[in-house]
């Protein structure tokens, strides 16, 4: 045990000082390319939603320049068949409906009427005063004549008034009050007075005389005033609930229609069909333009903020930066061109496919990233919709959510009812609470929302099974078909070197026991371990694990020899996952998982052989690179720590830990595990995972500390 650790830790100290002189130019190097690749990302994102923001000027022989009230130039048909509920059409109703709404009058008003005819009594007092003054036998009016409140007598019916006998005065006197009192219980409006007026001669007695039936007249008409009103408050009232109650009217145009001939007069109806169907060719207005573009680069930059600050190491990946970027733009082209106005058929655009296939293909981070962009693409796209932004973002949040981590293509099935469910709510309170309340269209938008997740989840349902072989980006129904023990290359292993194979599995229950303690991907980390030692199918017998007691064909060959042999098994799996088109994410399992280590048995057995002479160590170290993630890194360390307990078979709990310590800090001060973004508390997690699994496997034994020690240094390297 002592010799071996001394000869890792000699080889280790070797490797260090031989990449000291590189360490600086490498560390600017890689700085410099970070940054590089950043830029890339940004000016890539940016050109891309530039190129969003112009696509209104996109050339389209179907569109038309027409204004209303000109002439059409040219005649137009529909070129496919679309049900629309028509604005102007509904508008058009709920004005003839409020119009049909009679004027509400509050009346007529007893006070007003009272108040009348106490004006009359006050009329007839003041005439009688002059009355009892005058002596008609003067034939001349008094030189005083009151100015009687509410009315104007002329002389002439002065005259009659004074001239008349007591009894014909009170007559006049008691008629005038009946007739004025009748007259003003009716309703009188604006319009009415002359009708009122008329009234009188058909209401007063017809025992009058001429003269009493003129003086009646002159003290009523004038007293007779408007006693009914307009309530606007309420006739707007109702006029509001006539238009409520106005069904939207929905038109269908059928395909081939013709919209507008040449020379006929644009109408507002006509307009609305035009924009309905996106053939209005749009207006070139720069400062609109520049507005969007202001938008875009806004989306950008908080797009990118959000990466820096979530997944940095994104800048390493150019194809998923490139699926982003082409997801945005294939989502907000789309929503350009394919939504045609405020109508119903907006709702129908699989806006939450996006977001879904990121789920699928990235994370849940990424995905609503991708949900907020898009939902605010399509609402600005849509004139500033905000319902639609909110339906597509709700549709967006929900199918991600229902589609991350899955492992089964039946996945999209629940998505799908899901995805349903969300848009038929939000569409239904949405309209409900802005005023629908008929059941036919809140049914076509449940119908519509329905339809929308049917096609969202279809169209990522296809995105997904081409877009991840031409991104190559491995998804999880790749990586459940690799886990499957039919795999042709997978059945090799188990045929062909059934001790590696077996050796596999244990590491894939180690491996991923340790991915779900630290977050990591687990589906991933068990199809790398099934794979990682492929390349042992070649020449199995050479590999410990699988040759039976007896000579190991190693002994017979010189320590070089033998391990370019041992080291050539990762080169060769390689070229086997090549041949059988495993993901890249896969393939890589299978030389960082030996990273840059030495050899260490071999390399010391040809020191000793060379004497003074010196010896190559490059020849014994594995070719690399070191593991570049947080699931390779655990391969190796569940490779390295299986290999050494097999050998040393330690007999109790703390002796196995030791073991699983020493080899978790051998990697980690030999520098494999530098790049990766393993955390110590990490570390601690998988070697608590890792002796949680293996607790149960071995057993106490007795220890031969020499061939022990030989054994798993052998066992280690391979």
């Amino acid at each position: 045990m002592t010799q071996r650790t001394a000869s890792s830790t000699t080889g280790n100290r070797g490797a260090s000082q031989a990449s000291d002189s590189g360490n600086a130019a490498d560390s600017t190097r890689l700085h410099e390319s970070r940054w590089r690749k950043l830029v890339r990302g940004l000016l890539l994102g940016m050109l891309l939603w530039l190129g969003w923001a112009f696509s209104s000027l996109l050339p389209s022989m179907d569109r038309a320049d027409v204004v209303i009230g000109e002439a059409s130039t040219r005649d137009i048909r529909a070129p496919y068949q679309i049900s629309y509920v028509s604005e102007v059409e509904t508008e058009r109703s709920r004005r003839e409906a409020a119009a049909h709404v009679p004027d509400v009058y509050v009346g007529p008003d007893s006070e007003l009427a009272a108040d009348q005819v106490q004006f009359l009594r006050e009329i007839i007092r003041q005439i009688s005063d002059v009355r009892d003054d005058h002596d008609p036998a003067d034939g001349e009016l008094p030189n005083f004549l009151p100015e009687l409140a509410g009315i104007e007598l002329s002389d002439r019916e002065w005259v009659t008034m004074l001239g008349l006998s007591d009894s014909s005065w009170d007559l006049v006197a008691r008629e005038s009050e009946r007739v004025l009192s009748i007259i003003m219980r009716d309703e009188i409006r604006a319009g009415d007075l002359p009708r009122a007026r008329r009234d009188v001669q058909r209401i007063k007695l017809g025992i009058l005389t001429q003269q009493e039936g003129d003086a009646v007249s002159a003290l009523v008409n004038d007293l007779i005033v408007i006693n009914t009103f307009l309530d606007l408050e309420r006739t707007e009232e109702l006029r509001d609930e006539a238009r409520a109650a106005v069904e939207p009217v929905v038109r269908v145009i059928r395909n081939g229609e013709s919209i507008v001939r040449e020379g006929e007069i644009i109408t507002e109806s006509a307009f609305e069909r035009l924009q309905v169907l996106g053939l209005l060719e749009p207006t070139h207005d720069w400062r609109h333009i520049a507005l969007e573009m202001g938008f875009a680069l806004l989306v950008v930059g908080i797009a990118m903020l959000y990466v820096a600050r979530v997944d940095p190491l994104l800048i390493e990946r150019p194809r998923r930066q490139l699926l982003l970027v082409v997801t945005l733009l294939v989502a907000g082209v789309s929503a350009r061109l394919l939504l045609p106005g405020q109508t119903l058929s907006p709702y129908l655009f699989p806006g939450a496919a996006a977001a879904m296939l990121i789920a699928l293909f990235m994370n849940i981070h990424y995905a609503t990233l991708i949900g907020f962009a898009v939902s605010l693409a399509v609402g600005f796209s849509a004139g500033g919709s905000l319902h639609l932004a909110l339906y597509v973002l709700l549709g967006s949040l929900v199918g991600a959510l229902a589609l991350m981590r899955t492992e089964q293509l039946s996945a999209f099935v629940p998505a799908t009812g899901y995805l349903a469910l969300v848009n038929m709510a939000t569409l239904l309170v949405l309209h409900t609470h802005f005023g629908a309340r008929d059941i036919r269209v809140l049914l076509e938008l449940a119908g519509i929302g329905l339809l929308n997740a049917i096609l969202s989840s279809s169209l990522c349902f296809v995105a997904y099974t081409f877009t991840g072989r031409l991104f190559g980006i491995t998804t999880s129904i790749q990586l459940m078909e690799l886990a499957r023990p039919t795999h042709p290359l997978f059945r090799q292993l188990l045929i062909k070197a059934p001790g590696t194979y077996h050796h596999s599995i244990l590491i894939s229950n180690m491996a991923e026991r340790a991915a779900e303690s630290i977050g990591g991907d687990i589906l991933l980390t068990r199809v790398g371990s099934y794979y990682h030692d492929i390349g042992k199918t070649l020449r199995p017998h050479f590999y410990a694990e699988n040759q039976s007691e007896g000579e190991n064909p190693l002994d017979k060959l010189d320590p070089q020899t033998a391990a370019e042999i041992i080291i050539g098994h990762a080169a060769e799996g390689l070229e086997l996952a090549r041949r059988y088109r495993l993901p890249d994410k896969v393939r890589a399992f299978i030389p960082e998982h030996h990273g840059t280590t030495l050899v260490a048995y071999f390399y010391r057995m040809a020191v000793q052989e060379a004497g003074d002479q010196d010896v190559d160590e490059a020849a014994f170290r594995y070719p690399g690179p070191k593991p570049q993630s947080k699931e390779t890194a655990i391969l190796m360390l569940a490779d390295a720590v299986e290999a050494w307990v097999r050998a040393d078979r330690p007999a109790t709990e703390p002796e196995l830990d030791r073991v699983i310590r020493q080899v978790i800090n051998d990697r980690l001060i030999g520098g494999q595990l530098n790049e990766t973004d393993l955390t110590l508390k990490d570390l601690d997690s998988i070697r608590q995972a890792f002796g949680d699994v293996l607790k149960g496997l071995y057993h106490p034994r007795i220890q031969y500390p020499e061939r022990s020690s030989r054994r798993a240094e052998r066992v280690a390297n391979g």
